[in-house]
C-alpha cells in the first residue's frame, strides 16, 4: 500500500481506501471480515456516509480497539428518518444523525466531517448562512471533526465551495467517462443512451472544462479530492455498458483517478474480503496492466489535440524530468497564465523542471497521444518564470 497526505489536513491516508456503502445490509461477520482484510492490506481510510443504523453499528464493532489507526470521513446531512435514508439540512435531524454516527462508531471524533450531497449552487449558497454550517464549524472548533469536507457530483458547485476556503476535502465522482465528454453532450444523457443500446461517437472527446477548472482549484487551494464512482458503478468494466465503448479494468480505473490533480485517495466500494484483495492487487501488477492510457489511447480521443494523460509512457527522460508532473502543473495554470503559489511550489519542488529539457524528442516518439512535449516544456519554462 502507498499513502498520500490528505491535502492541507495533515492526515495521511491510503491511496486505495474503503467505501463502506456496500456493507449496508450485510451481517456483522461479513462487515468485520471486510474491514479486517482492508486493515491487513494497509487500508487506513474509510468513508461512512450511510445513515442506516445497523451498518453503522457493525462498522463500529468491527473497528473496536483499532479506531486510532483508521481515519474516517463521516457525513453530516445523511439522516435516517422514518426508516429511510434522507438528505437533510434540518439542524435537528442533522445533529441527531451525526451524534448517532459517533455513538454507533464508538468514537468521540470523526477525522473529516462531510457536508453531504451538495449538488446545486443554490444549496451551497443557502448552506453558507445556515444553522447547519454553524453546527459544522462548531464541530471543528471543538475538535469533534478534524477537518471539513463536502461531497458533490457537480463540478461548478464543488468549485464554488472550494474557492471559499471553507472546505479541506472534496469527495467527488471522478472517472474517465465523467471527465471525457463529447462536446455539447451531457454524460447522464450518454449513459441513458448506452443503456438503451444506442451507439456512441467517441471521436470528439475532451476533458470537460468545468471539471478541469475544479481540479485546478483544488490543487491551488490544497483541497484534497477523495474519489467516488471511480468505476462508474461498475459500468466501465463492461464494453457493452461503458459510455466509452470499451472495457477498462479495475486497476486502470484506479490508476486514472490517482493520476488526476489533487487526488489523495480512491474510495473503492468493497463488500467481500476477495474484493478488497482484488483492489489492492493494483500494487502488484506490472505498470502496463495498470496503465489507463492503453484503453483511452485506443479511442484516438487525444491524438489530435495532443493532451497529456499523465501516463509517463514518454519516460525515461535523459534529463530525468517527470514529464507527466510538469504537464499536470502546466495544465493547472494555463487558463490563468499565472501560476498560483501552491502550484508554483509543487513545480519547483520537482528535482528536474522543464528548463532541463534538452529537446532530444525521444519522449515525443514514445507518446501514444501525440503530445508535443518539447513545446509543452518550453511553455512551462515561460509560464513558471512569471511571478
Amino acid at each position: 500500500m502507498e499513502y498520500r497526505k490528505l491535502g492541507r489536513t495533515g492526515i495521511t491516508v491510503s491511496e486505495i481506501s474503503l467505501g463502506c456503502e456496500h456493507l449496508q445490509g450485510k451481517d456483522y461477520e461479513t462487515v468485520k471480515s471486510v474491514i479486517d482484510t482492508a486493515i491487513e492490506e494497509g487500508i487506513n481510510f474509510l468513508d461512512v456516509f450511510m445513515s442506516e443504523p445497523n451498518v453503522r453499528t457493525n462498522i463500529g464493532r468491527a473497528l473496536e480497539g483499532r479506531r486510532e489507526g483508521v481515519a474516517i470521513q463521516g457525513h453530516i446531512g445523511a439522516c435516517w428518518v422514518g426508516g429511510q435514508y434522507k438528505v437533510s439540512r434540518d439542524i435537528t435531524e442533522c445533529t441527531k444523525a451525526f451524534e448517532d454516527l459517533l455513538a454507533r462508531l464508538q468514537t468521540d471524533y470523526i477525522d473529516v466531517g462531510f457536508i453531504h450531497f451538495v449538488d446545486k449552487e443554490t444549496d451551497w449558497d443557502t448552506l453558507l448562512e445556515s444553522e447547519m454550517m454553524k453546527y459544522v464549524l462548531s464541530l471543528k472548533e471543538n475538535g469533534v471533526i478534524r477537518a471539513i469536507g463536502m461531497s458533490s457530483h457537480d463540478p461548478v458547485t464543488a468549485k464554488k465551495a472550494v474557492e471559499t476556503g471553507m472546505i479541506d476535502v472534496l469527495m467527488f465522482s471522478l472517472n474517465p467517462a465523467y471527465d471525457l465528454v463529447p462536446k455539447g453532450r451531457d454524460m447522464t444523457e450518454i449513459f441513458n443512451e448506452v443503456i438503451e443500446g444506442k451507439k456512441q461517437d467517441y471521436s470528439n472527446l475532451t476533458l470537460e472544462n468545468a471539471r478541469a477548472e475544479l481540479y485546478r482549484a483544488c490543487e491551488e487551494k490544497g483541497v484534497a479530492i477523495t474519489v467516488m464512482k471511480a468505476l462508474a458503478m461498475g459500468t466501465l468494466l463492461s464494453e457493452k455498458r461503458s459510455p466509452l465503448g470499451v472495457a477498462m479494468t479495475e486497476a486502470q480505473c484506479i490508476n486514472y483517478a490517482l493520476t488526476r490533480p489533487a487526488v489523495a485517495a480512491v474510495m473503492v466500494g468493497m463488500q467481500t474480503p476477495s474484493e478488497v484483495k482484488s483492489a489492492v492487487e493494483y500494487y502488484s501488477l506490472p505498470e502496463d496492466e495498470k496503465d489507463h492510457s492503453r484503453v483511452l489511447g485506443s479511442l484516438g480521443m487525444f491524438n489530435a489535440s495532443g493532451r497529456c494523460m499523465y501516463c509517463n509512457h514518454c519516460l525515461p527522460c535523459p534529463s530525468k524530468i517527470d514529464i507527466a508532473a510538469v504537464n499536470k502543473y502546466l495544465d493547472l495554470v494555463e487558463l490563468d497564465k499565472r501560476p498560483a503559489e501552491s502550484v508554483r511550489e509543487h513545480y519547483f519542488a520537482l528535482k528536474n523542471t522543464a528548463q532541463h529539457c534538452i529537446k532530444c524528442g525521444i519522449c515525443e516518439s514514445r507518446c501514444p497521444f501525440g503530445v508535443k512535449v518539447i513545446q509543452r516544456m518550453e511553455k512551462a519554462v515561460g509560464i513558471f518564470s512569471i511571478k
